[in-house]
């Protein structure tokens, strides 16, 4: 705990140095950064110490004062989610002092990065409510700050208010959650939480626990900020939001869940019911989006709605007397928020990289990067392969055993649990393949082909600050992919603080499959090798020539004449046009030899048309009839107070009679 709290200090400093450096943008950008290796490097040990033995550690300070007490602890699942966010914050602290180089605000950003990473740590070790809020509301609040960072467009600061808005409407329903579980008049300690919960109250707090931390995590419907918040903020600030501050609501109801006793069976069929949705709905949105760090958003959506797939399996499996598949699902969940912190790091990364070479993310100004931008496009690519679950890279580990875990609960459990678990299998088979199209889509157009009107022939790879971080998460990617059998142990301490009990059989038929599917993986990998090898041996001797692409019977194709974004997913978006009501504007040709012709689509996020912005339309409305008791007169004013006093006497006085 001593160094835990030591990293604290180191990033608070780092913070601090970084705003006091104003006049001096390059020392505070290297201050600035300093602060997330500094934490790393202080605590690293003591977590692995953690992880590796399961032994939780605490720090409690208590005094005189109503609820005065200072509760802190690191247990497994504690450390676990620390070694991401720290994890991560190095590689986005690195890459932040390339992307803001050329920023007049880059103090100000490393202020509140800093301050948004040690907000995260105190989330994770917090051991008392009024620590955890706290911590919870110091994260959303520098997380509006960095997401506003381009304050001066208005799309940004309609962004953020957004954002800021969602964050409090998940802690409007945290609140009475903590209160259904403190006791009357008791601590607020989490070990003095839940006990002798009530059905009724444990199911309550539940609801208000998926809902509440829902709202951070992105589940669908309650994701709205996400498609607004990524594309507006900083590239390295939307790796690190994306990548490890949303997994702090699976963090929240993972913790919240240990502390209401046995889950009954509805609860794991409610999470792999809003977990379907948001895979499938967060897909298919991103198959239709024309902005790649707005794809990306939803492709958050789709994987917290994997991650939560696999929590609700594991919950089935606890209520159904199958710890086998409970296992499976709890550790296929948590491989997989650390899977998706690592390639969904990088794609954020790698879209920020075109971003500042080409000055725009939309899809279709862009093209043919590849040659000027190898290193961007190749990272991009393990990025992509990775998120689609393709072997051997690290999405598919965490996939599969999600996957094994629904197949073992529907060969082992009764037809009314398998079937839910059945369905989900063929939901999370179809997000596989509609994101293989998506992301065919995103890699292709922006990267092959031929460069389109807006993308300048002086554009270059952007230098080491930005592309090293890259190139480390790609490697990442390949080596979790391939070490999948030494994760699973590590993750079994983890899993066993979730109440699932591990034996070491289970933990051995885990290590068993993964082994197999890695021996398999890294075959592919040297069947690709020696096929490269030979292709390079037959052909190291031969004149290369250049020639034409086939033009179609083109006399002068042009780059104009590729896919888009919108042609490329229309098929699928047609497909599924019932659900995404995507909106169409053609101005189709009317001649034999057209000059021009134009389609638009559009997709408009239909929670937001649908439920947020009639809500809020109306809440407004009632608000803004409510004016008339703003009139002025400050004598009416004092007369609602006396007699508002005066009622609450009377009440007062019925009340004790």
């Amino acid at each position: 705990m001593t160094q835990t709290l030591i990293a604290l200090a180191a990033l608070l400093v780092s913070a601090s140095a970084a705003l006091g450096l104003r006049s001096r943008a390059r020392a505070a950008s290297r201050l600035g950064a300093a602060g997330s290796p500094a934490a790393l490097a202080i605590c690293v040990v003591a977590l692995i110490r953690v992880l590796s033995s399961g032994h939780a550690v605490a720090l409690r300070v208590s005094w005189a004062e109503p609820f005065g007490e200072l509760t802190l602890g690191i247990d497994a699942l504690s450390s676990f989610f620390l070694l991401i966010i720290l994890s991560l914050s190095v590689v986005t602290a690195l890459y932040g002092v390339g992307y803001l180089e050329r920023s007049s605000q880059s103090s100000v950003s490393w202020f509140f990065f800093n301050l948004l990473v040690a907000s995260m740590i105190v989330v994770v070790i917090a051991r008392h409510v009024l620590v955890f809020l706290l911590a919870w509301e110091t994260m959303a609040l520098t997380s509006f700050f960095l997401v506003a960072h381009h304050h001066g467009q208005r799309s940004v600061r309609r962004a953020s208010w957004i954002y800021l808005i969602a964050s409090h409407l998940g802690s409007f329903f945290l609140l009475p959650m903590f209160f259904l579980l403190a006791p009357a008049g008791g601590s607020l300690a989490f070990s003095d939480l839940g006990h002798a919960l009530a059905p009724w109250a444990a199911s309550s707090c539940f609801v208000l626990a998926v809902i509440g931390f829902g709202c951070k995590a992105g589940l669908m419907p309650l994701h709205v900020w996400l498609p607004e918040a990524h594309p507006a903020a900083p590239s390295h600030v939307s790796a690190l939001m994306s990548g490890v501050m949303i997994k702090m609501g699976v963090y929240g109801l993972l913790r919240v869940a240990m502390l209401l006793g046995e889950p009954p069976l509805w609860w794991g069929w409610l999470l792999l019911a809003l977990g379907a949705i948001s895979a499938l709905l967060g897909v298919l949105f991103a198959l239709a989006q024309h902005d790649l760090k707005r794809l990306l958003a939803y492709h958050s959506v789709e994987n917290v709605g994997i991650i939560v797939l696999g929590i609700g399996v594991g919950f089935t499996g606890l209520s159904s007397g199958a710890p086998h598949v409970a296992v499976l699902g709890f550790t296929g969940a948590l491989l997989h928020v650390l899977n998706h912190a690592v390639f969904k790091g990088l794609l954020f990364l790698g879209a920020g990289s075109v971003l500042r070479a080409t000055h725009t993310a939309e899809i279709d100004e862009l093209g043919g990067l590849m040659r000027r931008m190898p290193v961007t496009g190749s990272t991009f690519l393990v990025g992509c392969l990775s998120i689609c679950g393709l072997p051997p890279f690290n999405g598919f580990v965490s996939e599969f055993l999600i996957y094994w875990a629904m197949i073992a609960g529907v060969l082992s459990l009764t037809a009314a649990t398998a079937v839910p678990l059945g369905a989900t299998v063929a939901v999370l088979a179809s997000v596989g393949g509609l994101a293989l199209a998506c992301f065919a889509k995103a890699f292709g157009i922006v990267f092959l082909g031929l460069p389109r009107r807006t993308t300048p022939q002086s554009v270059v790879e952007n230098g080491p600050s930005m592309t090293a971080p890259m190139v480390l998460l790609a490697a990442a990617c390949l080596a979790l992919g391939l070490s999948g059998p030494l994760l699973a142990p590590a993750v079994a301490t983890v899993v066993a603080d979730l109440h699932a009990p591990i034996d070491a059989a289970s933990i051995h038929a885990t290590t068993r499959v993964l082994s197999r599917v890695t021996l398999i993986a890294a075959a592919f990998m040297a069947l690709v090798a020696a096929m490269a090898l030979v292709r390079h041996r037959l052909l190291c001797r031969r004149e290369s020539r250049a020639a034409p692409t086939w033009d179609c019977g083109y006399v002068a194709p042009s780059a104009t004449m590729q896919y888009t974004a919108s042609s490329f997913a229309q098929p699928i978006v047609d497909l599924y046009g019932s659900l995404l009501r995507t909106r169409k504007r053609l101005d189709a040709p009317e001649i034999h030899f057209p000059e021009a012709a134009h389609l638009e689509t559009e997709t408009p996020d239909l929670s937001r048309e649908g439920i947020y912005e009639p809500l809020f339309e109306a809440i407004g409305v009632a608000l803004r009839r409510m004016l008339v008791l703003q009139h002025g007169q400050l004598h009416i004013y004092v007369l609602a107070v006396v007699l508002t006093l005066i009622a609450l006497l009377l009440w007062q006085v019925g009340w004790n009679s």
